[in-house]
């Protein structure tokens, strides 16, 4: 069995997308998560019903999340030691058992 990772969950916002943050939690129990970071938030045109987490670029030390539900829309940002199949495979692992 492998181990639990030893990242957190930085707390810079008050407000978060709904249902995210079980999300986030979720995923820092996968092997290999650093510090999970949610950033901005902004309103879009496209609506999408149900909470979609994409894997979207590459930052230093990790990967930046795109978070859509709604109209609204929200950057995370993980550190992390996995590649971008991995962070996807840990994203999907994180929405199944939230």
């Amino acid at each position: 069995m492998t181990q639990a990772s030893d990242g957190r969950l930085v707390w810079n916002h008050s407000t978060h997308l709904p249902g995210l943050i079980p999300i986030l939690e979720k995923l820092l129990n996968q092997p290999g998560i650093g510090t999970v970071t949610p950033g901005v938030i902004a309103n879009v045109r496209a609506h999408s019903p149900a909470l979609r987490v994409k894997v979207s670029v590459p930052i230093r030390g990790g990967f930046k999340l795109i978070a859509r539900k709604g109209k609204t829309v929200q950057e995370v940002f993980v550190l992390t030691e996995l590649d971008k199949a991995g962070l996807e495979a840990a994203v999907a692992k994180a929405i199944e058992a939230a």
